[in-house]
């Protein structure tokens, strides 16, 4: 009888599953195509010992999904990412596999810069932390987010202090003090990203990083002619083109998403394409 039950329960989430998933699939296009999974938790009552190995089968389709609509982007071809259905599936794949670290690596690479999910990204973090205790790294993208995107420093540092605690790394040592306010937003995120860059193993990921580091670097040389063009003539900066007419900024500054730097009301080097190909918007 308790065989039939569960025989019968089993039947019905698989119907609960596989229906909207091909409802979903007969009406996108081929390469759109990532797929519908149910809550993290349902997959992992039903997923009994193979937790583990579905959860990379749905990291890889992540991966693989993401590499194509890259590909297609560097060949002109705009098709959004659905970033929701990537979240979701992300979600599941932890709650699989809460070791799963490509994960929360991609998370952090792709649902960070690109969508600004920033509350997301930190609570998929914080998961893993009680996992993955020995791992610097996810202290590490956590103190990130909250320095760079949030500006809650105080969170920040305590999450760099757990990162400085597993590795003992000065860097991490000194973001956990005061090294925000010394360094600057910029030279922080660009710190980052060479660290992102150097540990990623995805060429897709690793390509979308050297894009926004090289972005990032035509940011700092905009800061740095700004400094000189100050200590110069003193005042405030009109525009970019002044510094450039002058010649503090030369060549211009070229914004590799293919957008246009300006500076805002305050005087910060802000770029129209907000640091995002326009397949993220």
């Amino acid at each position: 009888m308790k065989g039939a039950t569960l025989l019968i329960a089993s039947l019905v989430v698989y119907g609960l599953l596989i229906v909207p998933f091909s409802e979903q699939m007969r009406t996108k296009p081929f390469v759109e195509k990532l797929g519908y999974i149910p809550q993290g938790e349902v997959l992992r009552m039903f997923s009994g010992d193979q937790k583990q190995s579905m959860a990379s089968g749905l990291m890889t389709r992540i991966l693989i999904y993401f590499g194509t609509l890259v590909e297609k982007s560097e060949s002109k071809i705009d098709v959004p990412p659905d970033y929701f259905a990537i979240y979701k599936m992300i979600d599941g794949v932890t709650k699989l596999d809460p070791y799963n670290m490509d994960a929360y690596y991609f998370a952090q690479a792709v649902l960070v810069w690109d969508v600004k999910r920033i509350k997301e990204v930190n609570a998929l973090l914080d998961y893993g932390m009680k996992y993955r205790d020995w791992d610097f790294y996810l202290p590490f993208f956590a103190g990130f987010n909250n320095a760079y995107f949030l500006k809650d420093y105080e969170k920040a540092a305590r999450y760099y202090k757990r990162a400085g605690d597993i590795t003992g790394d000065e860097l991490h040592v000194n973001l956990a003090g005061r090294y925000f306010y010394e360094t600057g937003q910029t030279d922080l995120a660009i710190a980052y990203l060479n660290t992102m860059i150097r540990s990623a193993k995805s060429d897709a990921i690793r390509k979308s990083f050297q894009t926004r580091l090289q972005a990032l670097k035509e940011v700092k040389r905009v800061e740095q002619a700004l400094v000189r063009y100050r200590t110069g003539h003193g005042g405030r900066v009109p525009s970019l083109a002044e510094l450039v007419d002058k010649g503090y900024l030369d060549p211009p500054p070229l914004d590799p998403y293919g957008g246009s730097f300006y500076l805002d009301e305050t005087g910060m080097v802000r770029t129209t394409s907000k640091f995002a190909r326009r397949t993220g918007d």
